[in-house]
């Protein structure tokens, strides 16, 4: 009855056009007023408070600076520039700058949407001028900017580390693998794509560029790389903390902006107001989800939910597989850190009675959040891609699915193989 309740005022107030944040705020004093004696007002004050007060958090807000300045930088003209050349013997030649450029941005972004946005500017309008199909040149961007998601540093993992509390650093370094293999499966599908379509492949425009040519027209992207080992590289070897990591990649970004000539003041307050309405509208999120989660430990249904699933006595992989098809329909209606905050209160107790390490499943579930990107009618990166393309969003749906259906193989690989996830964080930290 209570998750009845639960449900059907969340969906009312969500439907009524409510933000999301304040959703979950109402639906916790409702269910406190009703299902308990506490007074529902002490509790809010106190749990949001303590919830937004979290150091945690503060890596949160500068990742996601240093992505808006990077964003409106010249790296995009200057990555499409160092990697376009190296294409050519490569099957797929240049749709393959929209996976690796996806990889590479994502390493320094932390958002699969504006990942999508960067690549995008960059490649659909050249690729569109050399005659590539639209089907794989936009199905491939849509599919690959998810790497964003999962490559580190990540916004949804500090989301999931925060509302789980598993350390961050942990997350990251065990997304680098599951990323990299990912970026392989979606480079792999493009190249097969290629073999099979030779005919609607376009010759190769740096055929006549040397060696040294190439070399020289790299150097652009130099900068990104430093970059990015900085701000990685500080995490992995234990000299920084995600936090003083993240100020580590806003200060190289405002270097590496100033030195490209792109740092102007419009630029400097368009990248600060982005990143403060964003990381705003996840702290509310944040808010709502840590007071839903008191309200519901005060009902109980944590614990009598997770009681009943031990019942059942499901197998790991059946509850597993259960979790998978459960994101994915919830991704149709849902954005990625939302279903992230709704869900950990009820599912955290599960997954612990199941024997889950919370790191590994930290990765899971950035996994199949990334396939709700792009599944219509609220993928993110669908309506990136609509924005910039015009195309109908369940046209763009239907040319991104092989990629939706190479990350159901990902979440299969690292269900079988869950040493992708936790061997590197094993070697890395000590275990």
């Amino acid at each position: 009855m209570a998750v009845a309740i639960f449900l059907a005022i969340l969906f009312l107030l969500l439907g009524a056009g409510v933000w999301i944040g304040l959703s979950l705020i109402g639906v916790a004093w409702i269910g406190m007023e009703m299902f308990t004696p506490r007074p529902a007002g002490d509790a809010m004050a106190v749990t949001v408070f303590g919830a937004l007060s979290s150091w945690t958090l503060t890596a949160l807000p500068l990742f996601i600076w240093m992505g808006e300045i990077l964003f409106r930088s010249k790296l995009s003209e200057d990555m499409f520039r160092a990697l376009a050349p190296w294409m050519g013997r490569v099957p797929g030649r240049l749709l393959q700058t929209n996976v690796i450029g996806c990889a590479i941005f994502a390493a320094i972004s932390g958002s699969s949407a504006a990942t999508c946005a960067t690549i995008g500017k960059m490649t659909l309008p050249e690729l569109k001028k050399r005659g590539y199909p639209d089907e794989i040149s936009i199905g491939s961007l849509a599919g690959s900017g998810t790497l964003g998601l999962l490559i580190p540093p990540s916004i949804i993992m500090i989301v999931y580390g925060v509302s789980a509390d598993v350390s961050i650093a942990r997350l990251f370094i065990a997304g680098v693998i599951p990323g990299i293999m990912l970026a392989l499966l979606f480079g792999g599908y493009v190249a097969w794509w290629a073999w099979r379509n030779p005919t609607l492949v376009p010759k190769d425009d740096f055929a006549g560029l040397d060696f040294m040519a190439k070399v020289k027209q790299s150097g652009g992207l130099i900068p990104t790389v430093l970059l990015i080992m900085a701000v990685l590289g500080s995490i992995y070897a234990g000299i920084a903390t995600a936090t003083e990591s993240a100020a580590i990649g806003v200060v190289g970004a405002l270097a590496l902006s100033a030195a490209q000539g792109s740092l102007t003041r419009e630029n400097f307050f368009a990248a600060l107001m982005g990143a403060t309405r964003t990381t705003t509208m996840i702290m509310l999120i944040l808010a709502g989800s840590a007071f839903l989660t008191i309200a519901m430990g005060f009902t109980g249904l944590p614990r009598d939910l997770a009681l009943w699933v031990k019942a059942q006595n499901f197998s790991p992989l059946m509850l597993i597989a259960a979790l998978t098809v459960f994101f994915v329909i919830l991704g149709c209606f849902l954005d990625g850190i939302s279903m992230v905050v709704l869900t950990m209160a009820v599912l955290l107790p599960m997954v612990q009675a199941a024997g889950f390490d919370l790191v590994w499943f930290g990765i899971f579930i950035v996994l199949v959040v990334e396939m709700a990107q792009i599944t219509p009618p609220v993928g993110f990166n669908l309506f990136v891609l609509q924005g910039m393309t015009g195309r109908n969003i369940f046209w763009i749906g239907k040319v991104s699915l092989p990629f939706f259906f190479l990350m159901v193989v990902a979440v299969a690989l690292i269900v079988a193989f869950p040493g992708l996830a936790t061997w590197l964080p094993s070697q890395m930290l000590g275990g």
